[in-house]
């Protein structure tokens, strides 16, 4: 069976900037999450219409990704 498949949603401000963002660790604002996830996993970004993206990765990654932005964060 395929690993479980999280989905982090991201919204845009019209100036580009993150105004949400899921799967977001505590301590860290949208922005820095988003920028994180960019450049941890880059490869798993989709660029949608409207203002908006999503990252696809599995529960193991996003949790470990969680993981070490808090750690860099704190």
């Amino acid at each position: 069976m395929d690993a479980e498949k999280v989905i982090i949603h991201s919204r845009f401000a019209p100036n580009g900037t993150i105004v949400e963002i899921s799967e977001r660790p505590t301590g860290l604002d949208p922005q820095d999450w988003f920028n994180f996830l960019s450049f941890q996993a880059a490869d798993s970004y989709q660029a949608l219409a409207g203002g908006r993206g999503v990252f696809r990765l599995t529960r193991t990654a996003v949790d470990a990704l969680k993981t070490e932005a808090a750690t860099k964060a704190a």
